[in-house]
Order: structure tokens, then C-alpha cells, then sequence
């Protein structure tokens, strides 16, 4: 049997080459977003939909005495009125980490057990604690303002260090100093000894600003509820439709077929929206009273306070070195500010994968990780891009400068001095995971080439010429990707030929469905343009970690490899079936099954509709589709080495990042246009972090920094050009050899941005600023410095 589809042997070639892994494919949802035809969670309306306002506290900090809702539920247009009693009798469940955290004792970490609306105490600025449905979102917000809440005010505590002192204000009766995890890794007595023969230790004091995730879409959620099924749905922003259905039946404390959830386009997370929150419980709760559908849609104002926010630790740390410079040991101590409340992941980045990722590239035999993580009076903390490594890095490439400075050896010597060389891989590292490949120091080289770093003495001079300081940085990052977990490769063929493919990480804004069909393009040979990513529907998702983490190309990519398998032993079973041959004589190759040694062969496709068509006979597959979940997929290890310039006006303080270049080693490269972008975003926001974003509040814990007004965003100007460069050493570990992108930006630039600062203002003797790096900051820091060698 021939098979006379249109697209021959050498066209479908020529086709799988220009669509192949490694061919820089545009995005296929480029036209859809770019042109505002993208549909976000506030693009859907269902009939009959009602609307929903949050009542948060104005407090930081203080116990509730009563909330008068009568006036609200008088309103035009009031539906209802609810209030943290109202949910307390409806038995829903706390919202709690799932992490198994354990404090330096051994004991597990202590839960906050949110509810959804407060009932005892609020805790923050922004804690909900009542919740208004009416016809209109304008008739529900004015009923929110007649809510009185009666709450007597309780001291406030902001900074972490001082909330685990002794006589802070205590946020829960069962968590004592505030400490929810003492978290402590590392062998205390082997480090002691390798710093009492230290020839060296470099000491530095480090903050790692509390940042806001600012998306460009704000959360929001659209709830119905079936009373004859008892079956909840609804449409909401996060991360993986599979993971956040199971967080949110555990809290509905029903079976998982009872969820439904959906997710659309997402307009940015950065893991702020892979947990659930409790805005979701309240629509949730009032559809199925009402019997309508509830949609909630947040503003920008009180996302600065509702979003969980990121980074925010206070550390000390200190690096030992033998008299060449060698690094004997590395620790540090300090706090991590969890915020009022404990959900998702948030203790995670602020004490495991801070040490997990300290070593980075370098041979440090030894680490020792003491932090404690604290509750405060303000909002939640969760993961942010890096969730964790970025702040090791930024710690671990500080230390390193200081002691280069303080010693006498050239910065880039002693980082030389100090790689783990590819002949020592695998390597096993001080943190606990295994390094699988990499190639640390050519890295490096590459990226002091790309940079012109040779030349940088004749452009400082140049600079100086117009009046500024200009300043240089050269530094490493590893990332530990996140943990392993299984994955979903869901692979179905279409009556009319396309191809759906079902995963479990979602797309929020990195570009999945190229890379992705790119894969199983070349894994099956089917056509690229026919190939259609489904990841937003819980129904069809049962399975998957999401994304986050860097995990997803590793993750998604490994369960199509495999799902893909499958689907050829399928398709060389029932080509044998049809073509009338011995299964073990059928090759597949560029899509199609082809009995060996001949011209008889089927196009995959083809035998899909084939197999559709007809019934087949007992051991024959009656289709190709495959529902495949991987086992756990581990960790993957992208690095680099980023090197920075800036330009500092001394008369100012403004800094101006004028030369930046990033070398990065991610394994297989699928897709190097979207590699790109995702660098360039990551670094924009280290850029953000290290020059001008910060989250404060004043002595009462209202925040200061609430709007766009008073949170500094970085702009175009403030992001230049950037040169990229590729030195790939394919990961062992999975079957792509991928190892993962999305974060490299953040984890290389915070540090060498502040690193270059720093060198640019050396000729004063400044030897460090805490971000962000502003231009009030730096120039402050210039006016003390005069003043001191006055």
C-alpha cells in the first residue's frame, strides 16, 4: 500500500529543518497578543453574572471587634454581604504550605492557617476581612465603602529582624518571636574549622529589597457553580491548571472532580499566580449562594497590596580563603520577611534554595546556611523569578568581589582560580545536588570576549572625559532548576489532520506552544503549523507541576519525547496491520512508517484517519493517541556569566547601564529567539530590582510605596542593548538535554549590576550600597565619602 499524501519524503525534510529544534521559529501567538485579540481572565462575561469587592483592613495590625455589613446590604443593587463568620460556617479549609520544611531542631514549620476573610485579627494592610456581591462592580465597591469594620489597633512590626526580637509584636499566640523556620543546613563544626584556618575572611552585610511582581495583567476570577452536579468552576490567572485545581479542592474540601478550572492568556505571574488566593474562595462561596455567576476583577492599587511579593532578606555573609585565594568555606545568616501570612512556597526562597544555589559555579567545599523566616505585618511573600537563586548569586558574587578587593587578586583571577572544572563533572556541590555538565570557565571566556572587557580601561577613560564614572562587572550564576515532579505529554490526533498536544506547565507569557510543537515536530514529523497547544482546561489537564522554576522546556519537553515514543509503537503497530508486514520490519522516519528496504509507507497522519476510519482487529491500535505521565524529572543546571557596564554622574547619582553582555550555558537551545527574549526580561527586572524597586512601609506598616506613582518601574531607556552569547553543554539528565532559561536574566544581573556600581565609585572608597542603587542613594553615598576624606 502506497500512500499518495502531497507533501513528499524531501519536503516533509526541508520542512522538519526549518521548524526543527535550535531554528529561531516566531512565536505562534505573536499575532493574536500583539494585535489585542488575546482573551485574559477579565475578557470573559458569563450571562447572569454578578459582581464582587473585597473589604480589607486599613490596619496593620489588630483585633476585630465587629463588622456592621447592614448599611451595604441596604445598598442598590446588594446581593449580599459575607464576612469571616459566614465562611467559617461554610467549613472551608485553611490556606497552609505544603513544603516539608524542617526548623534546625527538627520540628516542622509552624502554619499560619490563613482563612479566606479574617475573623480574630487582620495582620496587614490589605487583609481581607468581608466581601460584597451586587448587580454592578460600581454598586458592589460602593457597598464595600458602608462596611464599618471595628478593629482595635495592635503595634506593628515590619523589618523581620526586629519581629523576632523578644518583646515584638506578636502576630499568632502559637508562633513564638515570630519565627515561623529556624532553617539551618550545612555542618557547623567541619565550617568553623575551615574559617579558623582561613588566611582571609571577606564580611559583608547584604539587603536583597522586597520587590512587587507588578504583572501586566492584575488577578482576577470569574466563579459559577452547578447546584445539580455540586461541581465548582472557575476562570483564573495562574501558573498550571492541574497543580492550583487540587490546591483549591483540598480548601472547597471537595473531590477533585468538584474543580473545574480554567485558565486563558495570562499576562505575566513571575509566580506571583501559582497559588491560590482568598479572593478565589469568596466568589466561589457566593455563587453557590447566589446561584449566579460572581466575577471579581482586582485593581492596580490594591494588587500592591493583595499580591504576594517577592525577595525581601537581611544576610550576613562571610567567605573564607586559603592565602591564594582558594574558597574554603561560605556562610550566611540572617532573615527572611515571610510577610502576615504563609501559603504556597514562600519559606522555600528564602532558606532552601537560597543555600541550594549559593555554591554556584565555584568549588566550595563547604557551605552553612543559618535563616531564620519571619512573620511581619505585612503582605504575603511568595516566589518571584529566581525564587531564591538570584539572591544566592547576588550574595555569592558580592562576597567574592569584596574578598578580591580586600586581598589584592584580581577579581576575574579569582574567580578563575575557583570554577569547577568540566572534567570534575559530575560534580558533587556543598548544597546537596549533583552538577550533571557544564563548562564553566569557557563560559566565562566567552563572555569576557563578547564584552570587549580588554578595552574597558580605554572607555572608563572616556567617561571620565564627559564627567562620569563608569564601572565594570564580570559574574557567574548556576541555578538549580526547580525540583523534580512528574509531567504530562498528552499527544491526540484530529479528524481533520491537526494535532493537539496536552501538557501540564501553562504559558504565561514565555511562549510555549513554538518550542513545544517545535519538539514534537521533530519527534514525529508531523507538520508544525498543525499543531495545537491545550494547557488551560483542568478537565483535560489531569496531571502537572506547572511552570515555574525554569522547569518547563525540561519538564514539558522530556513528556513529549516520551509521549512521542509511544505514539510510534503504536503507529508501527498498526502499520504493520495495514501494510501488511512484520512489525519488526516497519522504520518510522520524517513522519512516516515505511517497511524497510521498500517504497510502501503511510504518512502518520494519514494512518491516524486510517486507524479512525476502521475498526481494527485485536492487538491493532484503533487510534494513535497517547495520555503519558512522565516519572519525577530532575533538576537541571543552567549557568552563565553576565558582565555589566554603567555610567554613574557623580553629580547626580544617576546610574545609567550603558554595555550589558550575557553568555549563558542552557543546554539543547530549542528556540534561541525565545531564549533571548526571556534573557532580556529577566534582566530588565534585575535592573528593576538593583536601580530602583522597592517596597516600603512606615512605623505603622502602612505602605509607602502603594501606586505607580511612588513604586519606580524601569522604562526603555533604562534597558540597553544587550549582546547574547550561547555556549551550550547539553544537560545528561533529561532526554532534550535542555536545562532551562526563564530566570538566567534576573540570577546574572542583580549582582553584576551593583558589582559595577560599586567599581564605578571605588575612587571614592565606597565598597557598598544596598539596592536599590538610586540615584539619591549613590549620591549620598559620594557626599559622605567627600566629606570623610575631607
Amino acid at each position: 500500500m502506497q500512500d499518495h499524501t502531497p507533501a513528499s519524503a524531501l519536503e516533509t525534510a526541508i520542512a522538519l529543518q526549518k521548524f526543527g529544534v535550535g531554528q529561531p521559529v516566531r512565536r505562534k501567538e505573536d499575532d493574536t497578543l500583539v494585535r489585542g485579540k488575546g482573551k485574559y481572565t477579565d475578557d470573559f462575561n458569563l450571562p447572569g453574572q454578578v459582581h464582587a469587592w473585597i473589604v480589607r483592613s486599613t490596619h496593620a495590625h489588630g483585633i476585630i471587634r465587629g463588622i456592621d455589613t447592614s448599611a451595604a446590604k441596604a445598598m442598590p443593587g446588594v446581593l449580599g454581604v459575607w464576612t469571616g463568620a459566614d465562611l467559617a460556617a461554610a467549613g472551608y479549609g485553611p490556606f497552609t504550605c505544603g513544603l516539608p520544611l524542617k526548623n534546625r531542631d527538627g520540628t516542622p514549620l509552624l502554619q499560619t492557617n490563613r482563612t479566606a476573610l479574617m475573623t480574630d485579627k487582620v495582620r496587614f494592610v490589605g487583609d481581607p476581612v468581608a466581601f460584597v456581591v451586587a448587580e454592578t462592580a460600581a454598586q458592589a465597591r460602593d457597598a464595600a465603602e458602608a462596611v464599618v469594620v471595628d478593629i482595635d489597633p495592635l503595634p506593628a512590626v515590619t523589618d523581620p529582624e526586629e519581629a523576632a526580637k523578644p518583646g515584638a509584636p506578636q502576630l499568632y499566640d502559637h508562633i513564638p518571636n515570630n519565627v515561623a523556620l529556624d532553617y539551618h543546613y550545612g555542618d557547623t563544626d567541619k565550617v568553623e574549622a575551615a574559617f579558623a584556618k582561613a588566611a582571609h575572611i571577606a564580611k559583608l552585610d547584604m539587603i536583597n529589597t522586597r520587590v512587587a511582581v507588578v504583572p501586566m495583567e492584575p488577578r482576577a476570577g470569574l466563579a459559577s457553580f452547578d447546584k445539580n452536579s455540586g461541581r465548582y468552576t472557575i476562570q483564573v490567572p495562574t501558573q498550571g491548571v492541574s497543580g492550583n485545581r487540587n490546591m483549591l479542592k483540598t480548601l472547597l474540601k471537595v473531590e477533585p472532580e468538584k474543580v473545574h478550572l480554567l485558565t486563558a492568556n495570562v499576562g505575566g505571574s513571575f509566580g506571583m499566580k501559582n497559588i491560590n488566593y482568598p479572593e478565589y474562595i469568596c466568589i466561589l462561596h457566593a455563587a453557590k449562594e447566589l446561584g449566579r455567576p460572581v466575577k471579581w476583577t482586582d485593581e492596580r492599587s490594591t494588587s500592591f497590596l493583595s499580591d504576594s511579593q517577592g525577595r525581601a532578606q537581611k544576610i550576613h555573609g562571610e567567605l573564607a580563603l586559603d592565602a591564594e585565594g582558594h574558597f574554603l568555606a561560605v556562610k550566611l545568616s540572617g532573615y527572611g520577611n515571610l510577610g502576615a501570612y504563609i501559603t504556597g512556597v514562600a519559606p522555600s526562597p528564602l532558606s532552601l534554595n537560597t543555600g541550594k544555589n549559593l555554591p554556584s559555579v565555584y568549588r566550595t567545599p563547604l557551605i552553612q546556611i543559618d535563616i531564620k523566616t519571619v512573620l511581619t505585618n505585612t503582605t504575603l511573600m511568595g516566589a518571584y523569578r529566581g525564587a531564591g537563586r538570584p539572591e544566592a548569586n547576588y550574595y555569592m558574587e558580592r562576597l567574592i568581589d569584596r574578598a578580591a578587593d580586600e586581598m589584592g587578586i584580581n577579581r576575574v583571577t579569582l574567580r578563575k582560580r575557583n570554577f569547577v572544572k568540566s572534567a570534575q563533572m559530575p560534580f558533587n556541590a556543598a548544597s546537596g545536588v549533583t552538577y550533571d555538565s557544564g563548562d564553566f570557565q569557557g563560559v566565562f571566556e566567552k563572555a569576557l570576549e563578547l564584552s570587549d572587557y580588554e578595552s574597558f580601561s580605554k572607555r572608563k577613560r572616556e567617561s571620565k572625559k564627559n564627567g562620569k564614572l563608569r564601572g565594570i562587572a564580570v559574574g557567574s550564576y548556576l541555578e538549580v532548576t526547580a525540583p523534580p515532579g512528574v509531567e504530562l505529554g498528552k499527544i491526540m490526533f484530529e479528524a481533520d489532520g491537526s494535532v493537539r498536544l496536552i501538557t501540564g506547565t501553562l504559558d504565561y507569557g514565555q511562549g510555549h506552544a513554538t518550542p513545544f510543537a517545535q519538539v514534537l515536530s521533530a519527534q514525529l514529523g508531523v507538520p508544525f503549523e498543525s499543531i495545537k497547544l491545550e494547557q488551560g482546561d483542568s478537565d483535560i489537564v489531569h496531571t502537572g507541576n506547572g511552570t515555574g522554576g525554569s522547569r518547563s522546556i525540561t519538564a514539558s519537553g522530556m513528556a513529549i519525547v516520551e509521549a512521542s515514543r509511544l505514539v510510534i509503537e503504536k503507529g508501527k503497530r498498526a502499520a504493520a496491520h495495514l501494510l501488511e508486514a512484520s512489525e519488526a520490519d516497519i522504520e518510522f522516519g520524517d513522519g512516516r512508517f515505511t517497511i524497510a528496504g521498500t517504497d510502501r509507507s503511510i504518512d502518520i497522519i494519514e494512518l491516524s484517519k486510517r486507524l479512525r476510519e476502521g475498526k481494527m482487529p485485536e492487538g491493532v491500535p484503533n487510534s494513535l493517541d497517547v495520555d503519558h505521565t512522565t516519572e519525577p524529572v530532575p533538576s537541571a543546571f543552567p549557568n552563565g556569566c553576565h558582565v555589566a557596564e554603567v555610567e554613574v554622574d557623580p553629580d547626580t547619582g544617576v546610574v545609567q547601564v550603558v554595555r550589558y553582555t550575557g553568555v549563558n550555558d542552557f543546554g539543547t537551545v530549542v528556540n534561541p529567539m525565545l531564549v533571548e527574549g526571556q534573557l532580556h526580561g529577566g534582566v530588565a527586572q534585575g535592573i528593576g530590582q538593583a536601580l530602583m524597586e522597592h517596597v516600603q512601609y512606615d512605623e505603622s506598616g502602612q505602605p509607602v510605596t502603594g501606586s505607580f506613582m511612588d513604586y519606580a518601574m524601569p522604562r526603555a531607556e533604562d534597558i540597553p542593548f544587550m549582546t547574547v552569547g550561547d555556549h551550550p553543554v547539553p544537560a545528561t539528565t533529561n532526554p532534550l538535554g535542555t536545562k532551562g532559561c526563564g530566570e538566567a536574566g534576573c540570577a546574572g544581573s542583580l549582582s553584576t549590576i551593583v558589582n559595577a556600581v560599586i567599581d564605578a565609585l571605588s575612587d571614592y572608597g565606597i565598597k557598598h550600597i544596598d539596592m536599590p542603587l538610586t540615584s539619591e542613594r549613590v549620591w549620598r553615598a559620594i557626599q559622605e565619602a567627600k566629606a570623610r576624606a575631607a
